[in-house]
């Protein structure tokens, strides 16, 4: 609505004088006016000015009656430009239109509907636009109407939202979950706009940017608003449910939080937003709603549309003001005067000075808007750049991943190959798989059809049995009615008998009288009279008596016409019986029938579980036999290394021996725990055939290094060490054939491999090179004292080289003298070297040891390094044994003799017995 409130007074007063009819009419006038410049072809924006009149019409009519008028005869399946800027000014009518505006658009969202269909299936770039335009106002106007509290500009205080979402969590969730999909209805308008504009050049200061541009102020109005109730609605959630049930909803908010940012910041970097539409900044990361206390570090996106000038625009007013006639006459003849006799009161006016002030003013309005497009130029040329450098940066890390990327690729490619023949296979039983699911899901609609039809029919069967019900009640009252009837009959006959006797004796009882009355007629002829008139009483009663008989007759006449009635209803109840009872015996039949063809395909369908489980358990058996087959060649391979003559040159150290022993150990507990998963279901062999391919390998590699740390070990040791491996292979060996039969996998026992691993173990654990026969308080002191005796051994061999010198001077003369000396100077020379050698290894030792011990003692630090501590012992013991033996003189001979010779083995520093390579015991171990 801040396009309302900058409109003058008169446009939404009617003046007086005018009529409602011509008021009307001018309205109506105004308003197509408005539409049809509004929503044109022309690939431009829509106009403030006009959007703000048809906006200002809705509030004079109180609804959008007459924009519906006008819009729903426009040629919108002809241009997709008209469509698109109907669908951004539908928008804004109903954003800040009348309350009645909404209403009315309810009416015709078939039209809307239609326009969206019918540019979706074209391939027009704007159709497209309009295709999702389309989805949006549907969604806006059912989102709207079904919440009422809502308005459709979205801004309502927080109270408000807290009424409408209710206190109960169904309510919450449900109203969560619609504004997510309200929210998703704008960021897809978002993006398809992004998605056709080209980034290279100055989109938003071009035509056809701006008109793509524009409907997306009012969706950033939109966003902000359902941004700040998604997240209120959130933490209301979090504050009920537990968070796992609300995992789906905090996934999506965190996607549309990231897909809304963009959104907002690619928006503020174009010069078309800057002047329209303070756009706010949201955080960079989205609020935390596993914490209740993060609701308070939420800040309300807040959306500013600035003031803006009013545009020049052509003198339009819903009123039309009439002036007369001949209005404009006094202003021809002023002219007319002023051309003639000049301006009044001497005043001369030159039109050169107007042109001159009029062509000051638009300099000065050209040099303003020359500076601006000057200032926003520069603005452009550092956005520019510094895209230019995000690109130059964002292409150096694509070298450097795709560098990257080729030696992952190189790496990738043995394990691809290693991994296709496994696809493979899990393809086939995947497939397999989805067949027996397709089979089975098709057997149960089946079954759930025929279930159904099944119930249909108990359904049948029972109103059949109501009805059978009712019949037979009408039938029983049909014959407690036939009984009431002959019993009324027979009451009928009944009176009718006595009614007879009753005449008969009154008749005989007449004629008794009359030959009485015969008998005293002779007698008492004055009795006559009185004899007629008995006589004329009996006449009446007699007439009455027939009367009431004929009476008693039609009575019994229509109660057996209704008697007869009855016996013809009877009966065609009857054969209604019959007929149900025959439907209802086919029913039974066919139902039977049915019956025994289920049950025939629930045997079909049982036996082809069966056989796909079996299928099952075959195929599970035949990938633990390939993979029991390539451990057993995987052992042979290691076994067959003991007696290979090249593996005589491999070495290994036992420590690192011990380690591969441990990790063969500790592989054998989930070994046994497969093969016993597997026994109990064969259906699933993962497990054991996970645990035996590790345990192959470590297997294997316990076998290799086992051989390889014999080659330095004494004899008898190496020897066991040996057979220990060997041992172990067999036990292996054994353990893989009995995995690939399926009649000894059940007496298979995987734990018996278990005591030569320990063997070996123990074995390596004997060949760790042992401590030094003191304790390791007194390492400290050993070592300066093996580093004086280096010292002074070496001094002694330096004075012996000396006399031997001076010796051979005086024995010596000529050539041999010459080659003597030579000697001798050479001899010197190395103990000068060795000399200097162990004086700066000294100083280094004791400076590894001062910057490594901390806080504790010298002795505490050769304590904790004992093994670098016995290396530091032996090599200075090497080295003052070297420097005794390099020199010695023949004994009774005057001869000075030189030699270079091993180490005897009575020396401290023996060298091993066996011929093989020597490795000292402070050497790292192979890799």
């Amino acid at each position: 609505m801040n396009s309302i409130k900058n409109v003058p007074a008169r446009v939404l007063s009617r003046r007086p004088g005018h009529s409602l009819e011509a008021e009307r009419e001018q309205f109506d006038k105004t308003q197509a006016i408005s539409i049809s410049k509004a929503i044109n072809t022309q690939e431009a924006p829509v106009k403030e000015k006009h959007a703000r009149r048809i906006i200002l019409g809705t509030h004079h009519e109180k609804g959008a009656f007459t924009f519906w008028s006008y819009a729903i005869g426009l040629p919108l399946p002809s241009s997709s430009i008209l469509s698109w800027k109907f669908c951004h000014v539908l928008h804004k009518v109903l954003r800040d239109g009348h309350p009645n505006v909404l209403q009315d658009c309810q009416r015709y969202r078939s039209n809307i509907r239609e326009i969206g269909e019918l540019w979706g299936h074209l391939h027009d770039r704007y159709g497209q636009l309009v295709n999702v335009y389309t989805k949006l106002l549907l969604t806006k106007i059912s989102f709207h109407l079904k919440h009422p509290q809502f308005p459709a500009g979205l801004e309502v205080p927080d109270e408000v939202l807290e009424k409408a979402a209710g206190t109960d969590i169904n309510d919450i969730f449900q109203l969560t979950v619609e504004m997510f999909d309200y929210m998703d209805c704008e960021l897809k308008l978002s993006e398809s706009v992004f998605r056709q504009l080209n980034t290279a050049i100055a989109v938003s200061q071009m035509s056809s940017g701006q008109c793509r541009l524009a409907p997306l102020i009012q969706v950033i109005q939109d966003c902000s608003h359902l941004y700040h109730y998604t997240v209120k609605l959130m933490f209301k959630l979090h504050s009920c449910l537990p968070a796992d049930t609300l995992q789906g909803h905090r996934d999506r908010f965190h996607e549309q939080f990231h897909s809304l940012r963009n959104f907002f910041r690619r928006a503020a970097d174009m010069l078309y937003f800057k002047r329209l539409i303070q756009i706010p900044r949201l955080p960079e990361g989205p609020p935390n709603f596993l914490r209740a206390s993060a609701l308070a570090e939420h800040i309300k996106p807040v959306v500013v549309i600035p003031e803006e000038a009013p545009e020049d625009e052509e003198p339009e007013t819903l009123i039309e003001i009439s002036t007369g006639p001949s209005a404009g006459e006094p202003a021809v003849v002023a002219d007319l005067f002023d051309q003639t006799f000049g301006p009044p009161n001497g005043t001369v006016k030159d039109d050169r000075d107007l042109q001159i002030e009029t062509l000051k003013r638009e300099v000065e309005t050209l040099r303003a808007e020359l500076e601006k497009m000057r200032l926003e130029a520069q603005r452009y040329i550092a956005q520019l750049k510094g895209q230019v450098n995000a690109l130059e940066t964002e292409l150096e890390e694509q070298r450097k991943q795709k560098q990257k990327a080729l030696v992952d690729n190189e790496q990738l490619h043995h394990e691809l190959a290693q991994l296709r023949a496994a696809q493979q296979a899990g393809e086939r039983n995947l497939s397999l798989r989805e067949e027996a699911e397709k089979k089975a899901s098709a057997t149960e609609a089946r079954y759930a059809k025929l279930k159904e039809q099944h119930s249909k029919l108990v359904t049948t069967h029972a109103e059949l049995l109501r009805k059978n019900a009712d019949t037979a009640r009408q039938l029983t009252e049909k014959q407690q009615s036939q009984e009431e009837v002959a019993r009324v009959k027979e009451q009928l006959a009944f009176q009718m008998e006595q009614a007879k006797r009753e005449s008969e004796m009154k008749l005989e009882e007449q004629s008794d009288q009359v030959q009485q009355l015969r008998r005293e007629l002779e007698a008492k002829a004055g009795e006559l009279a009185r004899t007629q008139e008995s006589l004329s009483r009996t006449e009446q009663s007699g007439s009455e008596l027939s009367s009431r008989l004929d009476a008693l007759s039609a009575e019994k006449e229509v109660l057996s016409s209704t008697v007869r009635q009855r016996e013809a209803d009877l009966q065609a109840a009857q054969d209604l019986v019959r007929e149900k009872e025959a439907a209802l015996s086919r029913e039974q039949q066919r139902h039977s029938q049915e019956r025994d063809e289920l049950q025939g395909r629930l045997a079909n369908k049982e036996s082809q579980e069966q056989g796909l489980q079996q299928r099952l358990l075959d195929e599970q058996f035949a990938v633990l036999r390939r993979t029991a087959a390539e451990a057993q060649r995987i052992l042979q391979d290691a076994v067959g290394k003991l007696d290979d003559p090249l593996h005589l040159r491999c070495t290994c150290s036992p420590d690192y021996l011990v380690s591969r022993v441990q990790a063969a150990l500790d592989a054998v507990s989930p070994l046994e725990m497969g093969h016993a998963q597997y026994l109990t279901h064969r259906s699933d062999a993962s497990a054991l055939v996970a645990a035996l391919t590790q345990f192959s390998h470590l297997a294997a590699d316990t076998i290799v290094n086992g051989g390889a740390t014999s080659h330095l070990a004494p004899t008898d040791p190496a020897d066991r060490l040996v057979d220990a491996c060997r041992e172990c292979g067999a036990r292996a060996l054994e353990l893989m054939g009995q995995l690939q039969d399926l009649q000894s996998v059940q007496q298979a026992q995987p734990s018996l491999v278990r005591a030569p691993l320990q063997g070996i173990l123990q074995l390596g654990q004997e060949l760790k090179p042992k401590s030094l026969d003191v304790r390791q308080e007194e390492l400290g002191a050993v070592v300066d004292k093996e580093m004086a005796a280096t010292s002074a051994a070496i001094e002694e061999a330096v004075r012996r080289i000396e006399d031997m010198m001076n010796q051979a001077r005086h024995a010596s003369s000529g050539v041999k003298l010459e080659v003597n000396e030579r000697i001798l100077n050479s001899c010197t020379d190395l103990m000068k070297a060795i000399r200097l050698l162990v004086t700066t290894s000294t100083s280094l030792q004791k400076e590894i040891v001062e910057s490594g011990r901390g806080a504790a003692t010298q002795q505490e630090f050769y304590a904790k390094n004992s093994r670098w501590t016995e290396g530091l012992i032996s090599a200075s013991k090497a080295v003052g044994w070297g420097a005794t033996q390099l020199v010695y003189v023949a004994p009774g001979s005057q001869q000075t003799r030189w030699c270079f010779t091993r180490a005897s083995t009575k020396s401290s520093s023996s060298a091993p017995t066996r011929s093989r390579p020597a490795r000292p015991s402070w050497w790292p171990p192979p890799r």
